[in-house]
């Protein structure tokens, strides 16, 4: 599974605008009001709360990857956005996060894909050059083109 397979560029936010993470989860859900992987747009927002309510999804790096496996999603879905001040997020080194990575994917199906993809985003994520990358790009093609290029 490849990250860039998943981007959408209606699903790509370059300035997001949030006064908090709970907001900026919201608009990300937004971007998602077409999105056929979603069946229930209000059950995918209570399944990401629930799950951010047992522990922060603020990685550090100014990364937070927010997520749920869920009943309202019929296939595996991700939203990227960039917050370029910084969000107070939670996040495990306590900084401000940037870059949020809201993903979903269906609760029936295996986990293995899920996590496959989770540990490739991290990866990536761990590289301070890749999130530079990401943090500059100047348009949503440009975002799935960089996935693209650190994925073939």
């Amino acid at each position: 599974m490849k990250i860039a397979d998943y981007l959408k560029k209606s699903q790509i936010n370059l300035d997001l605008i949030a006064c908090n993470k709970e907001e900026a989860i919201k608009k990300m859900i937004g971007l998602l009001k077409n999105a056929e992987e979603i069946t229930d747009h209000n059950k995918f927002m209570d399944d990401i709360f629930e799950r951010e309510s047992l522990g922060t999804t603020g990685i550090g790096h100014d990364i937070a990857i927010p997520h749920a496996r869920s009943d309202a999603v019929n296939d595996f879905v991700i939203v990227f956005g960039r917050v370029t001040c910084g969000l107070e997020f939670d996040a495990l080194d306590k900084k401000p996060v940037k870059l949020i990575f809201l993903m979903g994917t269906p609760k029936e199906k295996r986990l293995s894909g899920y996590l496959e993809i989770l540990s490739s985003l991290n990866r990536r994520l761990n590289k301070e050059s890749f999130r530079n990358q990401l943090l500059s790009a100047s348009a949503a093609e440009e975002i799935i083109e960089i996935f693209k290029k650190v994925e073939h």
